[in-house]
């Protein structure tokens, strides 16, 4: 009986209940879809790099050396000798190595000069390795592989030429304009920093700098190709490079070996350890976003404790007339509770049924936009949040039930003069 009644006065009030609905599924779609952004974005930013058990830098900083080595932020302090990159690579505990050389750019964004390793034994996510969305990887000098929001950026396609300048800036007056790249390949997306990235190959960055001195090309040079071709463009330096292991039992092992290499200062880290330091750096803006999803949801429910108490002056006379044919002050108390707990749940479900669909909808437009991976999964914890929402939802009827606990027969009955 009391199911019936309670649909009967939900549908008479159809437009007061749809309004707590409204409130509550907002509120919600909001926190669970704060608490959806912030675990893929901890996913996406915890799986940048995968499957590499070392990242090889000049000694600094493992945040600093993670920074420039896999998000190409910031410069190295010092640069890899190639001697000690080889002596390293040909250690019988290492099964490949991918190496990095950062100091170049184009329009903004970073040009990396690497290996055909890179192709080969890069991954991302989940143990994902790179693809390609139309073209092939470099295998030649002046030959250029873009990351995908590079050519979205810049609206480049295969067969283009790219004019590489000297420097990070997104202006520079220093440009390589006597060597232009031609673009071989466009990477598919992969939310992660090799999207905004040009890559070349290490002899391509050797190519490029013949003739230059400090920064600055010498006046009169000039290297064409046939000059290049008869030249040794083995690189002297790299930045970074990242190792795999054939086992990763000897991980330790080789990261002593590396911090204690007597020829130059070197230092491994491992990239999940850095990761985490980095994410309690920025651990911060996560709790932010937590708090002001928290309020809003506050926000909410308050809204609908107000919708509900204004809602009580206008059923005196409902609740009186139930008071008249029996139904008990404790049955009215059990009603009113009954009602918030039912507002609050089709507003949990129509809050989740929006995040959802939202998802559907910008999914590929953050994904290429902003580089955020967003997942259809249910995030970690979110139950037990839902279910507090709930909780307290029902609590916030706990007062206009009260006050239908308390009218009496002629509080409804009785003309208001």
């Amino acid at each position: 009986m009391m199911i019936d009644l309670l649909w009967k006065s939900l549908k008479n009030r159809r437009g007061t209940a749809l309004l707590c609905v409204l409130t509550i599924a907002f509120s919600v779609a909001l926190l669970a879809g704060v608490e959806k952004v912030r675990q893929d974005m901890r996913e996406g930013f915890f799986n940048t790099v995968s499957e590499t058990d070392l990242i090889v830098g000049a000694r600094t900083g493992q945040i600093e050396l993670l920074l420039y080595s896999v998000f190409h932020l910031g410069s190295a302090t010092n640069n890899i000798r190639w001697s000690s990159y080889q002596r390293i690579t040909n250690d019988s505990a290492v099964q490949w190595t991918i190496p990095v050389s950062l100091g170049d750019s184009h329009k903004g964004f970073r040009v990396v000069g690497t290996s055909a390793s890179f192709f080969e034994h890069f991954r991302f996510g989940r143990d994902k390795s790179l693809s390609m969305s139309t073209g092939r990887s470099f295998n030649a000098v002046h030959e250029v592989t873009l990351g995908a929001k590079v050519a979205k950026t810049l609206g480049y396609k295969v067969g283009d030429q790219v004019i590489i300048a000297h420097g990070l800036g997104s202006t520079s007056f220093s440009q390589h304009k006597d060597q232009p790249f031609t673009v071989v390949g466009i990477l598919a997306p992969t939310g992660t920093p090799v999207d905004q990235s040009l890559l070349v190959s290490l002899e391509s960055i050797s190519a490029i700098h013949i003739g230059w001195r400090a920064g600055v090309p010498m006046p009169g040079f000039k290297a064409d190709a046939d000059k290049l071709a008869t030249m040794d463009l083995t690189p002297k330096e790299i930045t970074a490079f990242m190792v795999g292991l054939k086992t990763k039992t000897q991980v330790f092992q080789m990261q002593r070996a590396i911090n204690r290499y007597s020829k130059e200062p070197l230092m491994a880290i491992l990239p999940g350890v850095a990761l985490q330091e980095l994410w309690q750096v920025l651990g911060g803006v996560e709790k932010a976003m937590l708090l002001v999803s928290a309020c809003v949801v506050l926000a909410g429910l308050t809204g609908m404790l107000g919708v509900l108490l204004t809602g009580m002056q206008q059923r005196r006379r409902e609740l009186a007339l139930l008071r008249a044919i029996g139904a008990s002050p404790f049955y009215l108390l059990r009603l009113v509770i009954a009602e918030a707990c039912i507002l609050t749940a089709t507003g949990i479900a129509a809050g989740l049924a929006l995040l959802w669909g939202t998802l559907a909808a910008i999914q590929s437009i953050v994904q290429e936009g902003l580089g955020l991976y967003l997942t259809f999964g249910w995030p970690t914890g979110l139950g037990e949040i839902l279910t507090a929402v709930l909780i307290a939802g029902t609590l916030a009827g706990t007062l206009p039930a009260w006050k239908a606990w308390r009218y009496t027969l002629a509080d409804g009955l009785t003309p208001k003069i």
